[in-house]
């Protein structure tokens, strides 16, 4: 099974930037899930979304660790990694 150190290595938990995804709301298309950075707190949609914004935020930060922003859901995801968290 593959492990992940980068959660270990995240700051506290920031807020989220934004109660949506803000490249979504600006481009007219509507977020499916939204994802929060665990690393500095935009909120981007899910790659289910057209427009896959959390994942378009990790390649531009290198921010590895997401979570979701689902009601309910508390699951964590390493992009380098590719796992659960």
């Amino acid at each position: 099974m593959k492990q992940c150190t980068h959660a270990d290595e995240l700051p506290p938990e920031p807020a989220a930037l934004s109660e949506t995804c803000l490249e979504c709301l600006a481009a007219g298309s509507h977020p499916v899930q939204l994802r929060i950075c665990l690393h500095c707190g935009h909120v981007g949609c899910c790659d289910s979304s057209p427009l896959r914004h959390a994942t378009e935020h990790y390649k531009d930060s290198a921010h590895p660790v997401m979570r979701t922003l689902e009601p309910g859901e508390s699951w964590r995801w390493c992009f380098v990694d590719n796992v659960l968290v």
